[in-house]
């Protein structure tokens, strides 16, 4: 007997035993569930009950009952929806967040996750954006903003950004020649010893080897220890000078909150001194809390409990290093040092709540300055 075949709206179907009956029931469903089945569907009715039929075949993921694992779900559901925005809104919310604005400068709060430059797997950036946030600042015919320095994608705080050009090579030089203090905030695993000090030790880019072959910025000292001496040994040219000064704000036998003002500017410099020179990665730095392989960060038991986390959830922990504070020297008309100041973002608040690390007074004041910027 022959097979049955389905000739309507030009789709053949014929039954040769490997179309599944759901297959032929979503097919079915398709076209002869409605009284108008002999009127051809367009492209996008299709789609659409596709999409429908996909969605109520797909299970729901439960709700987490623990507030802190909800928030976590909140936060990478948050960054995977920064890449699905539409620029005009990702614009109005870097607007609301404006930390100072003048003839010269704007100055954003940078959210996390949002990397500032395209690339591979980029489908949103701050730079896509400028273009917009300049109109919604001046007008239509407003030029778009200019970049004056970078953070990194997981870095939140303060972000400066200018009006023109030459203003933008103006700070741009600033932080070459490195007159902007900067300081930032860290929550990282374990305390620093001592909790104060700096580190000197000048950092270059290595092929990690091994399974998952990958890049990454790591120490190149200068000196190493032989016989309980201190020998001057060969560094790569390549590797340049990196200084960050560094400070214990408030503390606990497992973490602590750690104040950083980076002299120079290398890439990733506060992670891999933190992490490798002082053994104390940054809560949520997976890259470099290991140097051999890329993995979610291991933290200690106590630690985990305190965030109230299992340690197959520690991936979504975001990396909490946060741009303070920044002071820019005198620039165009205005005489003075202008100080700029961002409020910690809610994750980072929380975790410091949770592992039982206090703020200092003073800061905070600064901080509730800054809002009213």
């Amino acid at each position: 007997m022959a097979a049955p075949v389905c000739t309507a709206l030009g789709v053949r179907v014929r039954d040769t035993g490997l179309l599944s009956g759901s297959l032929f029931t979503l097919v079915s469903k398709l076209f002869y569930s409605t009284p108008a089945a002999s009127r051809p569907l367009d492209a996008q009715t299709l789609a659409e009950r596709l999409r429908a039929q996909k969605k109520e075949q797909k299970p729901k993921e439960p709700v987490p009952t623990n507030p802190v694992q909800r928030r976590v779900r909140e936060l990478v559901r948050f960054t995977r929806q920064l890449q699905r925005v539409h620029p005009n809104v990702l614009a109005k919310a870097l607007k609301q967040g404006i930390l100072h604005h003048d003839k010269d400068l704007v100055v954003i709060n940078k959210p996390y996750g949002l990397p500032v430059h395209g690339g591979p797997g980029v489908q949103l950036c701050i730079s896509d954006v400028l273009p917009i946030l300049a109109k919604m600042l001046r007008g239509l015919k407003a030029e778009p903003l200019h970049l004056c320095h970078r953070l990194d994608k997981e870095t939140t705080g303060v972000m400066v950004l200018a009006w023109e050009k030459e203003v933008a090579h103006q700070v741009q030089e600033f932080f070459r020649t490195r007159q902007v203090a900067k300081k930032y905030w860290a929550i990282t695993v374990r305390v620093p010893v001592p909790s104060a000090g700096v580190v000197d030790i000048p950092i270059i880019e290595k092929e990690v080897q091994g399974q998952q072959q990958h890049h990454k910025m790591t120490l190149s000292p200068r000196y190493r220890m032989d016989s309980g001496k201190m020998v001057k040994i060969r560094t790569s040219r390549n590797a340049p000078v990196a200084v960050t000064q560094y400070k214990v704000l408030s503390s606990t036998p497992s973490s602590a909150l750690v104040e950083l003002q980076p002299v120079t500017g290398i890439k990733h410099q506060l992670r891999v001194h933190l992490s490798f020179g002082l053994d104390c990665p940054i809560l949520g730095d997976h890259k470099y809390s290991d140097w051999n392989k890329l993995a979610p960060q291991k933290l200690p038991v106590g630690t985990l409990k305190k965030l109230g986390l299992e340690q197959s959830k520690s991936r979504y922990i975001p990396l909490h290093l946060h741009a303070q504070q920044l002071t820019l020297p005198a620039l165009g008309s205005r005489k003075e040092e202008l100080q700029l100041a961002c409020r910690l973002p809610q994750f980072f608040v929380r975790s410091l709540r949770r592992l039982g690390l206090e703020l200092p007074s003073v800061d905070q004041n600064e901080d509730s300055e800054a809002k009213a910027l």
